[in-house]
């Protein structure tokens, strides 16, 4: 496993990657309309090439044997609106952390987790928040193995359908 900062080059591709994963994860959960709109506006290599360029976000590639097999992004200073108070003073958000779906098991969104929590702390987080969807338990029991904690229930739109999600929070 190599792990890397993405580069500009690389943003058509981690939109491609962006896309299958979220299809693979998600697809069957949604109108085709709703899941074509989220997809047109929020996994293109525009949106991407606005991350890795961003100096506010990292975002990090998971590659095995040259191929891209799980990536996230890590924002500075970022929070969702509906985190509750206490608020944390310099917060860093996990914005998406997503594994191919032939390569999960390989430690790659551990060795990604690891990544975004020893960022974080360098750039002196005092919390990361990260929301995950309310019946996907797999990443529920992920994030909380590290020490996150659900501590509030928000809403994330796809399309026109609203999902229940679950923000969580580990203070560092």
């Amino acid at each position: 496993m190599n792990l890397r900062p993405a580069t500009p080059e690389d943003a058509t591709m981690l939109a491609h990657f962006a896309r299958d994963a979220f299809k693979a994860a998600f697809a069957d959960l949604y109108k085709p309309e709703d899941f074509d709109a989220f997809i047109s506006e929020w996994r293109t290599p525009e949106r991407y090439l606005h991350k890795i360029t961003d100096p506010a976000a990292r975002v990090q590639l998971a590659e095995v044997d040259g191929k891209l097999g799980a990536y996230c992004i890590l924002q500075r200073d970022h929070l969702l609106d509906e985190h509750p108070e206490p608020r944390p003073a310099r917060p860093a958000f996990l914005n998406q952390l997503y594994c191919a779906g032939g390569m999960t098991g390989l430690g790659l969104g551990a060795a990604l987790m690891d990544w975004a929590i020893a960022q974080a702390r360098e750039w002196q987080a005092d919390a990361i928040t990260l929301s995950v969807y309310s019946e996907n338990f797999g990443a529920q029991r992920f994030y909380q193995r590290y020490g996150f904690a659900k501590i509030a229930d928000i809403h994330f739109w796809v399309g026109n359908q609203c999902d229940d999600e679950f923000l969580y929070e580990l203070k560092l």
